[in-house]
């Protein structure tokens, strides 16, 4: 899919090419909602409202930057935006924790022994104040560059290092009391 083609089809008048917008990045949009906010949110809402604020945004867009940055960085003003609305942090329990970053499958003894210490994880980083908490995400669970995480969360670079130094400096404080 040429995106730019696409993108100007939609603002010229053919909203029916939104729909390949949405199947192009719906479970991306779906799996940030869900790793930023865990099951506290309703994921299929937040999806649906990201695509409605791009919808809404998508004049705004000047082809400066990919169309993923731009989405994701709806995405996480979104997420934020409810997580405030909500007025509390994400604070994982046994009921609802933090996704795992995909990974190969553990042997019995390997989930064990790190069960426990991945639990502890997730629930340090349902602690961190947003800003950390989405810069730490992005670069841990949707492998992105400093230089995109910036481009997503609208600051420096300098800024996106220092978020994800401090996230990784208070994980290791709540970890190793």
């Amino acid at each position: 899919m040429d995106e730019e083609e696409v993108i100007r089809d939609i603002l010229a008048g053919n909203i029916n090419r939104y729909a390949e917008i949405v199947k192009s990045y719906q479970t991306i949009v779906a799996n940030l909602c869900f790793k930023m906010g865990g099951l506290k949110l309703d994921i299929e809402e937040m999806t649906q409202q990201v695509f409605v604020e791009l919808y809404q945004a998508l004049p705004r867009f000047q082809f400066k930057s990919k169309l993923s940055t731009f989405i994701y960085r709806i995405t996480v003003n979104v997420v934020c935006k409810e997580l405030k609305h909500q007025k509390r942090y994400i604070v994982p329990t046994d009921d609802n924790p933090l996704p795992d970053r995909p990974a190969d499958e553990p042997t019995a003894e390997q989930s064990i022994i790190s069960s426990e210490q991945q639990q502890q994880l997730r629930m340090a980083i349902g602690r961190l104040n947003a800003e950390q908490r989405t810069a730490l995400v992005l670069y841990t669970y949707s492998d992105f560059s400093y230089n995109d995480i910036a481009d997503v969360m609208q600051c420096s670079t300098a800024k996106v290092e220092s978020l994800i130094f401090r996230a990784r400096k208070n994980l290791k404080k709540m970890l190793n009391p």
